[in-house]
């Protein structure tokens, strides 16, 4: 594994993956600027097939797999990946297409340094479906939203936003596509923004402080 720890000024960042970690790639290449003020030091799949890994290897990043499915509770497979994360001495973590839901014990553990983003304008369709929902619902625009993990799905507080029309012939994975352009464009502005902003000046155990973007 390269070295885990991030230069003076540069926040250690881990993101956690399940997929084909588009995000992930989005955030290192904003990382690889100079003045990026996060450095990923660590990239965690829960799947050891995750595409995304093999894109994070080509792009010079440390990677682990923590195969969720050799675990026999939630709280055994958190407490590897809690594990692995302070050995890479990570200092914020973002979920990008990371699939689990975490438990209010892990939450409790990295409280105020875990983002995420989700591809609805929150509070408005958390959870599952977000883009066949807002056509459903006969959405004039739909977006992306990075926001704090919290113990409720898709409920912690919001940080940054992007919006983007629902059009009439919209199907789930046209209005998919648009909304991920965004979120790659997004997440890496809002982490970059919450560690500037906020992390930095919390310190190692106050809660940053909150408020929303638009970016």
């Amino acid at each position: 594994m390269a070295e885990p720890a991030a230069p003076p000024g540069r926040v250690a960042l881990a993101v956690l993956i399940s997929g084909r970690g588009s995000n992930m790639a989005a955030i290192a290449r904003a990382a690889a600027a100079p003045d990026y003020p996060a450095r990923i030091v660590l990239v965690a799949a829960d799947r050891r097939h995750a595409p995304g890994l093999e894109i994070a290897r080509t792009l010079g990043l440390p990677t682990t797999v923590v195969p969720h499915r050799d675990f026999a509770t939630r709280q055994a497979f958190e407490e590897a990946l809690d594990g692995v994360l302070r050995a890479a001495r990570a200092e914020l973590v973002a979920l990008a297409g990371f699939l689990r839901v975490l438990t209010p014990w892990f939450v409790g553990r990295w409280r105020g340094r875990i983002l995420n983003i989700h591809p609805s304008l929150l509070p408005r369709h958390p959870g599952l479906n977000p883009h066949a929902r807002a056509i459903d619902a006969g959405d004039s625009e739909s977006g992306c939203t990075v926001h704090e993990v919290t113990e409720g799905v898709d409920a912690g507080p919001i940080l940054a936003q992007a919006r983007v029309p629902v059009l009439p012939d919209d199907t789930p994975e046209r209005l998919a596509a648009r909304v991920l352009a965004e979120e790659h464009r997004l997440y890496p502005l809002a982490i970059a923004d919450f560690v500037r902003h906020r992390l930095q000046r919390a310190g190692p155990r106050e809660e940053p402080p909150r408020g929303a973007l638009a970016l």
